[in-house]
């Protein structure tokens, strides 16, 4: 390893004791629906976003009615409160991929303002519920009983 090596070593190993002192910002990212009509309503949107305390940048995408902010430290309720300031009808963005969602067609799930391939996110307790009227049938048509049908 040799005197040169040595010191390279200990000199890599002092440094990275000094970096693991300091605690790195998470840069994270806050996605709000909120309805613009027009390219004035995004910038104002955009500017009020802006001015949020550690927001990097403002992304706008005025089709699908969304701002999105990331930055250091980025809490979603700061964002929202200065979403609401420019007196616009806001959320936070409701909308995930389908296939994140284990019944995406659920009563409340499916939106058709929804995105391209995205539901709502509901909880997972929603789960679609058997009725008497889906019981009877399957009652209706038994493999078990070939004379059931009584369509036929």
């Amino acid at each position: 390893m040799g005197v040169q090596g040595t010191l390279e070593y200990l000199s890599n190993l002092l440094s990275s004791a000094r970096r693991g002192k300091k605690k790195r910002k998470q840069i994270q990212t806050v996605a709000v629906k909120i309805r613009m009509d027009c390219e004035g309503c995004a910038r104002k949107v955009k500017k009020v976003l802006s001015g949020v305390k550690g927001a990097k940048s403002v992304d706008i995408d005025l089709k699908q009615q969304k701002a999105t902010v990331t930055g250091y430290n980025v809490e979603a309720k700061k964002v929202l409160k200065a979403a609401q300031s420019t007196k616009k009808k806001c959320e936070l963005w409701p909308y995930v991929p389908y296939t994140l969602v284990a019944h995406p067609y659920v009563s409340g799930a499916y939106d058709k303002k929804a995105p391209p391939n995205m539901v709502r996110k509901v909880p997972d307790t929603a789960t679609i519920s058997d009725t008497a009227v889906d019981e009877s049938y399957t009652i209706m048509f038994s493999d078990d009983n070939p004379n059931a049908c009584s369509i036929m």
